[in-house]
This record gives structure tokens, sequence and C-alpha cells, in this order.
């Protein structure tokens, strides 16, 4: 949760951070995950110590603690100012305090202030949070401990009174972290970003196992894990019993469902992927996107990850499509006045731009370009598909959910968070709002298959008219607590949470059915559920159920023209009864038995948290801010905007659009093999018989010339070849030139070329290999 770094004394004596332990409960697809922090005072004065620290944007926090010596206190959910208050009040009158907020901007960055520490006294925090675990490409399960937290770039107009940012080279603190995984499906195995130790299975059927992260741990970096289920695709119900103590009839009180569902499409409407849409890439050009992917001596810079995945995204466009890219920074650019035709021209021109695009252009600001594009009309019968690249945090956040929300029904929003730090709450907001798919790409993920598996989202088919129907007992009535369900993808997982009312004397069975078109094919999928609940889950359903309807809630508290107060209002009823966290509200402690007040001026100490300010002058490397001294003067001083101990602000940069001469100077020869051959690849699907496609395959232009089948076109022959190669030699990378693939093979079937089994012979025997015309599609 919080990276492990120290409090910072005046004379840069650090208050360590003793240990982070970490306990994790995975039950199915759902995560328990419950922190500890541990500090100590080491000053020789009174401390406050305030920390802000990143969180998944998805996570319902629902419990925070703190242990001072044998007292604990144990903090309740109160109106945030209300809080705030009575913590400064607390505060100031020498009591020992602890306050938890979530941030107004953003859903996952939280600040927590413990106050009134004595010299030489200890502290353990505990924070608790609930979690979805999000589905990957190749169906597992991740889960991220984040430990990295960008800067929030502000725009230079709106800097006044920011304070600058020191930083201080992170100190390597161990983080202990422990996972419990209980399934009702067989495990197949675990994987991490970091070592682990052996995982251990504590049954015969492999539904219950252990693991643990290796001892030493640097926390420096974001913990990820990756969970595989034998059958990751199957649809489940289960129904938790409400809280005793909760009335009846409330959404904590009454039994709660939660529906996991795995759609899967027909297979004749699925073979057949879009030709038409609008395609508009947006792409960070920030500063921070200099830096590596990774910290491996291999690894690539981010901008030259983007421009090796626009290269693919180009190449894989269907003919007669409509194009554009945009760059943004501190400012914005596009290549194109508006989208334009996909063609032979301007698909080349758009690669000759690419290669001159550097990370020069300043800050993270996304909300200008995302009005420009959606101010722009929309092309009739090309449904507009938005892909964005970002690899940072902005300061309005929610200001650019609301905007990507008001558009949903023009278009659809796949996201890309690039590198540790990116903002959960941007990256997955933006394409929840925009009915579309959110992506990270941490450690030494590839961009490119990730981005081709959404670009394979973008080219199915859309749903349309999807509706849910609740088939229950007499006396059984089912309300959903979920969004409407606006978008399906095949095979990613749709979660429908509803609350159960009233009883049934007799039948226990339930069912839910799920009705939607695709290409005009009406399409059901139903699962039977009962209604008998589950043993005890601690509420882990009802709580992740209330906050699915929180942020509901503030997103129609933002909207024009809502009821804000009212709304408001709600937000803090569901978020007090359900004792989880929201932008309205707070975790507040205070130690009333604290027989002894603090006497005299208190410090006040910020623990910095790594983040990346991740500029190529600064190397890229994590950074963690130092300690602020700050004398207490008045109990509102500690009311401080959340993002004030992060924001830097940058100045506008160069041109996107560079000189021909310059352009050639940066471009660098592609290392990799495969975009080497889809750089040669015509916009039409074919490739051209020369001496740059030769070297691809090893060959001279005469030794591919001399094979060639008499009867043969040198465009087909150039083509079949490139086929045979992909298929034979790189089929590992299939999911990235997949619709290269599809291209090219559609452009050879056009030709009808005489001898084309002969042709495929002959390829075989050049490259030495045997694919078959089936395998190749042709």
């Amino acid at each position: 949760m919080v990276n492990c770094c120290d409090l910072v004394s005046e004379k840069n004596e650090p208050v360590p951070l003793k240990s982070i332990s970490v306990e994790l409960q995975v039950r199915d697809h759902v995560a328990s995950v419950s922190s500890c922090l541990q500090y100590v005072n080491e000053e020789e004065r009174p401390l406050e110590a305030v920390f802000v620290f990143p969180l998944p944007a998805d996570a319902a926090v629902c419990h925070f603690s703190a242990r001072i010596g044998e007292q604990e206190i144990v903090a309740e959910v109160q109106d945030k100012q209300s809080a705030r208050d009575q913590y400064d009040d607390a505060v100031s009158s020498g009591q020992q305090a602890f306050l938890l907020e979530e941030s107004e901007e953003s859903s996952d960055v939280f600040k927590l202030s413990v106050g009134c520490l004595s010299p030489g006294q200890k502290a353990s925090i505990t924070i608790v949070y609930i979690i979805e675990l999000s589905v990957q490409a190749d169906d597992a399960l991740r889960f991220c401990l984040p430990a990295v937290l960008n800067p929030r770039y502000t725009p230079a107009v709106s800097a006044a009174g920011v304070p600058e940012v020191s930083s201080a080279s992170v100190i390597p603190y161990t983080l202990s972290l422990s996972v419990e995984v209980r399934s009702s499906d067989r495990i197949s195995k675990l994987e991490s970003s970091c070592p682990l130790d052996p995982l251990e299975f504590l049954d015969a059927q492999h539904t219950h196992a252990t693991v643990n992260l290796t001892a030493g741990h640097r926390f420096d970096k974001d913990v990820e894990l990756f969970l595989y289920y034998e059958n990751s695709h199957q649809p489940s119900a289960v129904v938790e019993a409400g809280a005793s103590a909760a009335p009846s009839g409330s959404l904590m009180g009454d039994p709660a469902l939660m529906i996991s569902l795995y759609p899967e499409f027909p297979a004749d409407v699925m073979s057949s992927l879009a030709s038409r849409g609008e395609f508009i890439f947006v792409v960070d050009r920030s500063g921070s996107m200099d830096c590596k992917m990774h910290h491996g001596n291999d690894a690539q810079m981010r901008i030259e990850s983007a421009r090796d995945t626009l290269l693919l995204l180009l190449k894989s466009l269907p003919m007669g499509c409509y194009f554009n890219i945009y760059g943004f920074g501190s400012h914005f650019e596009s290549f194109f006045p508006q989208s334009v035709v996909y063609s032979e021209d301007t698909m080349e021109e758009a690669l000759k731009r690419v290669k001159s695009m550097s990370a020069d252009m300043g800050g993270t600001e996304i909300l200008q370009p995302l009005k420009h594009i959606y101010s722009q009309p929309c092309y009739p019968d090309h449904p507009r598909q938005l892909f964005i690249f970002t690899d940072g945090e902005v300061w309005n956040t929610k200001e650019v959910l609301d905007l990507v929300k008001r558009h949903v029904y023009s278009h659809r929003c796949f996201s890309f968070g690039i590198g540790e730090g990116a903002s959960t709450a941007l990256i997955t907001g933006m394409a929840r709002e925009g009915s579309g798919h959110a992506q990270f790409i941490t450690g030494t993920d590839r961009m490119q298959p990730k981005v081709m598996q959404s670009l394979r989202f973008a080219l199915q088919p859309a749903v349309d008219n999807i509706s849910v129907d609740w088939t229950v007992p007499e006396g059984v009535k089912v309300d959903m607590l979920s969004s409407s369900i606006n978008t399906l993808f095949q095979g990613q997982r749709a979660l429908i949470y509803a609350q159960i009312k009233g009883q049934s004397s007799g039948k226990k069975e339930g069912a839910v059915t799920v009705k939607y078109k695709l290409k005009d094919q009406p399409v059901t999928n139903q699962l039977q559920f009962t209604l008998q609940p589950t043993e005890d889950t601690g509420l882990t359903i009802h709580r992740l159920a209330a906050r699915s309807v929180i942020r509901s809630l503030e997103l129609e508290e933002r909207a024009e023209g809502a009821d804000a107060e009212n709304v408001r209002k709600r937000i803090v009823e569901l978020s007090v009864q359900a004792g989880v966290s929201s932008a309205h509200t707070a975790f507040i402690g205070i130690n009333k038995d604290h027989n002894q007040t603090v006497k005299g001026p208190l410090l006040q100490r910020r623990v910095p948290v790594a983040h990346m300010l991740q500029m190529s002058m600064m190397q890229c490397q994590p950074m963690g801010m130092c300690g602020m001294v700050v004398q207490r003067a008045r109990p509102m001083a500690l009311q401080m905007d959340f993002d004030s101990t992060m924001h830097y602000s940058m100045a506008s940069s160069n041109s996107m659009i560079e000189s021909d001469d310059e352009s050639d100077q940066k471009a660098e020869p592609l290392k990799d093999p495969v975009l080497q051959l889809v750089s040669l690849q015509k916009a039409t699907g074919c490739w051209e018989l020369n001496a740059s496609l030769a070297a691809v395959f090893g060959k001279t232009e005469d030794e591919v010339t001399n094979q060639k089948t008499a009867q043969v076109d040198g465009s087909v022959w150039a083509t079949v070849l490139a086929l045979i190669w992909l298929y034979a030699f790189k089929s590992d990378q299939q999911v990235e030139w997949q619709f290269v693939a599809m291209k090219a093979a559609s452009w050879v079937r056009s030709q009808k070329p005489d001898s084309l089994s002969q042709c495929v012979c002959d390829g075989n025997a050049l490259l030495g290999c045997q694919v078959t015309e089936d395998m190749l599609g042709i």
C-alpha cells in the first residue's frame, strides 16, 4: 500500500518505518487486503505524521485502526468535514487522533494523518480494503499492491500556491506479504513480478493454497500477482447474508448477490471482424514517457514502445476506415485536422510522423485533447474507437471521467496505463465510463500484445439492447445495485450486484438471464443460483456492492442538473451504513482514554512515498519525497490539498511535427524482426518483393527472386512468404501480428492467383519449414 520510506527529521535523520506487513486473502475473484504499518517517533519532540499513498481505484476501504501500546483505536466512518474538525480539535488539545480520507479529485489516492506521537512512541496502523480482481488477456486474475505514486500534473495556470516537491533516494525497507487463496475452482498456478516462495496447496483438490513473498523484498516497485484457475470462465453466483444489526430492507440488512458472467459469443459472429470504424489514438508525450518500460538493461523507453505499438496499429487497420493520432502533454497536437480515410498515402504520412514522436511536450494535460476530439463530428456507419496511452496522473481525474461519460453514446474508450504509478482511477475510469476496456503495462510486459487484444475488442461487433431479467420465487424481489450493463466483450467478466428483498417459504432457487443482440442476432446467457446464503464472508459482497452504488452516486452528483446536495447526503448515509470510504466521508479515530495530553509545539512530517518523476534528467529512477517540517500554528493548518505534495508543472515544449531531416536522423532501425516485417507491409495487406523483405528472412533479394513460382506475381510471392515466415517462426507473437496476417490473407484471396499451392510449397522450401494453406488462411 505505502512505499517503504521514512519520516525524515530536520537533520535528515530518519524516523523509521519499522515494517510493512500485508495479508492478502482471495476468495474466487475477490481479494481482502490487510496492511499493517509500524512507525516510531525517534525525535525529541511530539510529532504529527502525514502521508499520501496510492490504492487501487476500485478498492473499498472498510477498516482503519491504530494501536498505541496496548490501546487500540478503531476508526469510524463519518462525514468528511466533521471528521476533519474532530481530528483538528483533538490534535490541538494534545490528544492522539487518526484520520484517513480519500482524495476528492481521485479515488486512488488516500491521505493518512497520525497526530500527537510522543517522543519514543510507537504506532501500528492497520488499513483493510476489498477489491475485485481484474481479468487479464491470458485469463489470469491480477492483483496489484501499488508502491508508486506519481506526481499529479498541474497546468502552470493552476499551479499557484502549490509547493515544490523535494526528492530523495528511496530508502530500502522490506515488505512481508502472505497470500491465501480459496476457490470453488481448481488453482493452476500463481505468478508474480516479485520473487515468491513455492506455492503450497492445503487440500488434495488444489482449491486452497498459500504462498509468501520471498523475504528481503524491497518495496520500491509495485507488487503484482497473477492467479490462474483451471476453469476461469466459469459463471458463478454468491449470496451473502445481511448484517443482523442492520435494519431489514436496507442494503446492509438484506442478503446481497454477486453474479459473475463470462459472455461467450457465437463463433460465426466472432469470425467476422468489423471493417468500419473511426480509430483515434491519443498518445502521452509528456517528459515521463522518456523513461524506461522497466528496470532491466534491455528495457525500451516508453515513447519507443508507443511508436512501435502505433506502427502495429496503423498496419492492422482495415482499408476504408477513418483514423487520426493525437499527441498530448501540457498542450496537444493532431496529425490531421480531422480523421482521414485509411489508405496507403495517409498511412505512410502517419508513419513518417510517428517516427519523429518524442517525449517533449511537458506535463500530462489530457482534458483539452479529449474535448477537441469530442467536438469533432462522428462519421456515419463508422463507430468511434478511442485508444488512450498514458503513464501519468492528472489533477482533474473526475472532470476527465465526467467528460468521457457524457460522450459514452458516441464512442468506446480503450485505455492503457504505462509503467508503475499510472493512475488506476484514470485508466480504469475512462474505460468504464467509455464502455471500453482498460489494460496496464507494467514490469517486463510488452505493450503490443495488450494493445492488439483491445483492438480485437474494438473490431468485435457491438453488443446492443442488453437486458438483465430475474426469475425468483413468489415473495422475493431482486433490485439491481450495479449500473446498467452497457458493454460486453467476448470472454470478459461482467459483474452484477443485487439486493434480495423478501422471503420465500418454498423454492430456494433463482435465475438471472442476460439478453443482448450481436449483429442483429439475439443471444441469451442464463445462470441458475441458490437463494441460500453462503457461510460468513464478512459482508464482503455487501461492501463491494455499496462501493459500486457510491461510485454511481458520485457520478450522478457531478452530472449537470443534479440535486447535488441530496445526492451527497445519500452518499454519506450509505458510506456510514456500509463502513466503506467515499469522497465525502473519512475514517476518524481518537484516543479518548489517553490520560496525558501532549505538550509543546507539534512537528508535522510528511512520509515520502515512492513516485516516478520519470524525467530523463532524473534518470527515471524511483524517487521519494523528503519530509517537511511545519510548526503547527493552529488547528486548521493540517487541512491541505491532497495533491499539494505531488504537483509539478511543466511549460509548453517543442512542436510534435519535425522536419523530414530531423525525422530521418531520429529514426532508428527496428530491432524486432516482426516489426521490421510489419513496417514493410502495404495498407492493402500485401508486401513487395525487395531486398528489405529478403533481409528479414535472412536471404538476399536474388535468392528470394530466383525461387519464385513462375506463374505467381511478385507481390503474391512476397506476401505468401511473409505469412509462412510469421506462422513458422513467430507463432508465439501471433496476438501481435494477427490482424496484419488477416489483411494479407484477404489480399491474397482477392488476387485469385494460379498455382497458389505450388507457391506455398516453394515458400516452405525456401524458408525451411512446413506450413499449410489452411494455416495461412488463403
